[in-house]
């Protein structure tokens, strides 16, 4: 008798502002496959002490200690930070790397191999794979360090707001490299770096499941990708970094009890009819930081590997935080749109953030319906608070998005971390298949 799949079971884990899924194939002879995406988080729930340790000891609990893949979808902190295996190799990092997977998933961009000036990935058996303009991985290493020069500007500076020196650490620090965490995906098992129409090693590992790969594109598959590219050209990460770097702390100055704002003459001398001058230049400075940090994330979720699992007669779309350009390619495409419109099984992009569900996406969705029972199911990962403010006009920039979060409970089943009853930090999600 041939293994065919006979369930699907998805763990949503309550890890914070963060994704980790642990979607478990159960097949009609007594085995089952286990597929883990993504393993991280940048702000766990208050009093949820060692929760990723917990997660961990989990997965391997739910796995019997044998996992079939993981996918990192890109490497933002919140989705690839519980991969590092900590400095003594007992972190929980070193944790899912015994479970010895059989294959690590990543998207194109994260092959050490490619060349700096690459517009697609390596390819196998070709002597010089095609060059372009783009030099995306010298880019994606110049981001982390505009990125983390950011971080340490917010530190130092006593003058922007509070809220946006929050904002700016915050995403900012999501940004970083999380160098330990990389390089134990590489170890861990055999890589594949994706792109959409990538034929994935996964349908071997699954018997009876279709993979599609849908994103992210290669810069010489997406015109829209290099149309960005050529706007924010490669050598604007080098500029931004150095000019970072070069920065140093932002002018002292002390604050009195009767004029906080007032800027304090230190040496030099600011001029008292410079100094309101020099307070506004300190603001737009901080502005102009969180608009850097904001534009590096955008450029890092639309890295994401968004794949799409066909499984008897039901989907399951999870597509990690690919946001606008990432998805224009494949939603370019009716054969694609048509496979999407079919999804039984939506993972939120990006936390619930309104950029990463693109309308033509989610009015797509055939399974949407406002009435209870056979419909979508949404699984949103998320934590309020942490990413963007909210503005009394409905304009804001918050994630989870209010209005995104209301059409998602009114259109589908809405499995939503933060609604997790005290004390759970798991949900399970059975589809028949």
């Amino acid at each position: 008798m041939s293994s065919r799949p006979t369930e699907v079971s998805i763990r949503t884990y309550q890890v914070g502002f963060g994704d980790c899924f642990l979607f478990s194939i159960a097949y009609n002879d007594n085995t089952a496959r286990h597929l883990l995406f993504d393993f991280g988080s940048t702000a766990t729930p208050k009093g949820s002490k060692n929760r990723m340790m917990l997660v961990a000891k989990d997965i391997v609990a739910r796995t019997a200690g044998k996992l079939t893949a993981v996918i990192a979808t890109h490497r933002h902190r919140d989705h690839i930070s519980g991969f590092d295996p900590g400095s003594n190799n007992k972190g929980t990092g070193a944790v899912i790397a015994g479970l010895k997977p059989d294959l690590v998933v990543q998207p194109w961009t994260e092959d050490p191999q490619i060349p700096t000036d690459a517009t697609g990935p390596r390819l196998l058996n070709v002597p010089a794979p095609q060059r372009g303009a783009a030099a995306q991985a010298t880019a994606l290493q110049a981001m982390h360090e505009a990125a983390r020069g950011a971080v340490a500007e917010s530190g130092r500076s006593p003058h922007f707001p509070a809220a946006l020196r929050r904002e700016l650490r915050f995403i900012g620090e999501d940004n970083l490299k999380n160098l330990e965490a990389v390089k134990n995906l590489m170890e861990m098992a055999p890589n594949e770096y994706v792109y959409f129409g990538y034929r994935t090693n996964l349908e071997a590992l699954l018997p009876g499941v279709k993979v599609h790969v849908l994103g992210p594109p290669t810069v010489d598959q997406s015109a829209d990708v290099a149309n960005q590219r050529a706007r924010n050209p490669a050598e604007y990460w080098h500029l931004q970094a150095r000019a970072l770097a070069a920065a140093g702390p932002a002018p002292g100055g002390a604050r009195g009890a009767l004029f906080p704002n007032h800027v304090a003459a230190r040496p030099p001398n600011i001029p008292i009819e410079a100094r309101w001058l020099v307070k506004q230049a300190r603001k737009m400075r901080g502005d102009y930081l969180l608009q850097l940090v904001r534009t590096l994330d955008d450029a890092m979720n639309n890295t994401s590997v968004i794949l799409l699992m066909e499984i008897g007669d039901k989907a399951f779309l999870f597509p990690g935080d690919a946001q606008g350009e990432n998805w224009a390619y494949a939603l370019s495409k009716p054969e694609i749109r048509e496979i999407l419109a079919r999804v039984n099984v939506y993972k939120v992009g990006h936390h619930g953030s309104l950029n990463a569900t693109p309308k033509t996406l989610w009015s797509g969705f055939q399974n949407r319906s406002d009435v209870a029972g056979n419909r979508l199911i949404s699984l949103m990962s998320t934590l309020g608070d942490k990413h963007g403010q909210a503005q009394p006009d409905g304009s804001g920039t918050e994630v989870p998005r209010e209005t995104l979060v209301k059409e998602l409970r009114r259109d589908s089943e809405l499995v939503n971390t933060e609604t997790f009853a005290e004390g759970h930090w798991f949900m399970d999600t059975l589809v028949a298949v």
